[in-house]
């Protein structure tokens, strides 16, 4: 967890709050993250599974480079959207939340974004990559809730990134093209199911399971119980 501070707990309360809350027509929820991932090539094609014998690699790889998959989830529809980009730059995470408003909110009134405090996730990031009309839109229509540093256990998209990891990226992948490929069609199968995350961490919980860390941040003011 890191060092807990005021700050720590001010924003981890208010994720929690915001998970807490019931649905509500015209504002969206959505948890959005991102993952860098090395290309690896096999050298040498690896031998498919047979009868009484597992998939087998060699140990030999090429390099192809990185890439960044960016994603968000909407944690009242189960539904995930993705893109897989070159770099993680503010141009980059502009243009998501554009596109993310664009085609898949075009409606919601709201759109609260838990996100980590990277310094691309900022409404700056709108201004210096599209024009100001459109920026100011954008600025409008996100609501940022930043995670704690070290808090990222907070983001539901960690969560995603955690079974995409075990289902889609545990093997080598060595192109662009092929991690997009691969990634959009995990994407498709979770949301075809429409899976959702059962989260039960609350406040309550947090200052219940937390305490010590609250009794060291209010040491000073010991009228304060948890």
């Amino acid at each position: 967890m890191g060092k807990v501070d005021g700050r720590y707990l001010a924003c981890m309360e208010e994720v929690l709050e915001l998970y807490a809350q019931k649905p509500e027509e015209g504002k969206a929820r959505v948890c959005f993250d991102e993952r860098p991932c090395q290309l690896l090539k096999d050298v040498v094609e690896p031998l498919p599974v047979k009868r009484g014998r597992p998939a087998r690699e060699d140990s030999e790889y090429e390099r192809r480079g990185t890439a960044v998959i960016l994603l968000a989830y909407d944690i009242d529809t189960g539904q995930r959207y993705l893109q897989v980009r070159e770099r993680r730059t503010k141009q980059d995470y502009a243009q998501f939340m554009e596109w993310l408003a664009r085609e898949h909110y075009p409606h919601a009134e709201q759109i609260e974004l838990v996100q980590d405090n990277l310094n691309t996730h900022s409404y700056g990031s709108f201004y210096e990559n599209l024009p100001a009309a459109q920026a100011r839109e954008l600025t409008c229509k996100f609501g940022f809730h930043l995670t704690p540093k070290h808090g990222s256990w907070l983001n539901m998209a960690e969560i995603e990134f955690s079974v995409l990891a075990r289902e889609c990226l545990s093997r080598r992948i060595g192109s662009m093209e092929a991690l997009e490929r691969e990634a959009l069609n995990w994407c498709a199968k979770r949301n075809s199911k429409a899976s959702k995350i059962h989260w039960s961490f609350t406040v309550n919980t947090a200052r219940e399971k937390l305490g010590k860390q609250y009794q060291n941040v209010n040491k000073d003011n010991p009228i304060f119980k948890y």
